[in-house]
C-alpha cells in the first residue's frame, strides 16, 4: 500500500518534468566548417586568392619590376580593397590555360582572372560570374605567308595553347588538323616566330595586340566560332562568391571602372578605331 501511494505522489513530479523539457527552447546549431560563409573564410585569410596569367600582354604579365600587373590583374587587386579594404590583400598565382580550371577544383585558388571564354563544356565544371570582356578566336599568320583563309590551313600546321578556346574548338570542329601544342602563350607565339607551325590560332585581342608590336604579321578575318564571352569564374557550387563578382562588377560599371582599364592597358594595343564595347563588356551586361 504504502508502495502504490509513493508512486501516486511522484506522478506528477514526472508530468511536470516532462512538460518542462518539452517547452525548453533549445540551442540552434552551430555552424559546422562545411556551412560556413566563404567570404567570411576569406577575410578570415585575410587574403583573396587569384589565378592569373603571367604571359598574356595586356591583361596579366610581370613587369619588369617583377610586379603582376594588367587589365584582368588590376580587377583582382580592386576586388581584394572592396572586399577586404585593401588592394595589396590579394594573392596572385600564375596559371596557364590548362592549369585554370585544376586550381580552382583543387582551392588552389578562390577565382581565375585569366582570360577565360565561357563555353559549355567549362560550364559544367565551374560556376562562372558574368562577363567583363568579348572575344573572337581568330588565326595569326606571317604577312608573306600564302595563307588566305582558315580553308588552306586544313593542310597546314596550326599552333595552339594547351586548354585554350581555339585548341577545344580545333579539336572538335577539325580533328584532323593538325596542331602543334604549347603549354604556354608565349612558348606557342615563339614557335610561330621559328617558323615551327603555319598559323596561331589564339583569341584574336592577343594575336591583335601582339601583331602590332611585331611587324611582319597579319591576323586572318574569318573567326574559328562566333564571339563569345569572357568571365571570372570560380569553383563549381560555390554560388556564394559567384553572386559577389557579380555584384561587384555591376558596381564598377557604374563608375565605368572597366573603360578605366581599357584606356590604360588595351587602347593602346589596339587600332586606333577599335570600340571599347567592342572589347569590354561594362556591368557585367553581355549582349549575345
Amino acid at each position: 500500500m504504502k508502495t502504490a501511494k509513493s508512486s501516486l505522489l511522484l506522478l506528477p513530479l514526472l508530468a511536470a518534468f516532462l512538460l518542462a523539457g518539452c517547452n525548453k527552447t533549445e540551442e540552434p546549431p552551430k555552424p559546422s566548417a562545411a556551412s560556413a560563409s566563404y567570404l567570411d573564410k576569406i577575410k578570415a585569410r585575410d587574403k583573396l586568392i587569384v589565378g592569373v596569367f603571367t604571359d598574356k600582354p595586356p591583361f596579366g604579365f610581370v613587369d619588369e619590376a617583377g610586379r603582376y600587373v594588367g587589365f584582368d590583374t588590376d580587377i583582382g587587386r580592386r576586388f581584394a580593397k572592396d572586399l577586404l579594404g585593401d588592394e595589396n590583400k590579394v594573392e596572385f598565382v600564375a596559371v596557364e590555360p590548362a592549369s585554370r580550371i585544376p586550381f580552382l577544383q583543387s582551392d588552389k585558388v578562390d577565382l581565375i582572372l585569366a582570360n577565360m571564354t565561357v563555353t559549355p563544356e567549362r560550364k559544367e565544371a565551374v560556376e562562372f560570374t558574368n562577363p567583363n570582356l568579348k572575344v573572337a578566336v581568330q588565326a595569326l599568320v606571317p604577312q608573306a605567308s600564302a595563307v588566305k583563309s582558315l580553308d588552306d590551313l586544313a593542310t597546314r600546321t596550326t599552333i595552339v595553347t594547351t586548354g585554350t578556346t581555339a585548341d577545344i574548338w580545333l579539336t572538335k570542329n577539325h580533328p584532323d588538323w593538325k596542331l602543334l601544342k604549347f603549354e604556354k602563350n608565349s612558348e606557342s607565339l615563339q614557335a610561330l616566330a621559328n617558323g615551327r607551325g603555319d598559323a596561331y590560332a589564339q583569341d584574336n585581342l592577343v594575336l591583335f595586340s601582339w601583331a602590332k608590336q611585331n611587324p611582319g604579321y597579319r591576323v586572318l578575318e574569318q573567326t574559328l566560332g562566333a564571339e563569345a564571352p569572357i568571365a571570372p569564374a570560380v569553383k563549381k557550387g560555390n554560388i556564394e562568391l559567384r553572386d559577389w563578382v557579380n555584384a561587384e562588377l555591376a558596381k564598377l560599371g557604374e563608375e565605368k571602372y572597366l573603360l578605366k582599364l581599357y584606356d590604360q592597358y588595351v587602347r593602346k594595343e589596339l587600332s586606333d578605331d577599335t570600340k571599347p564595347e567592342s572589347v569590354i563588356v561594362e556591368g557585367g551586361k553581355w549582349q549575345g
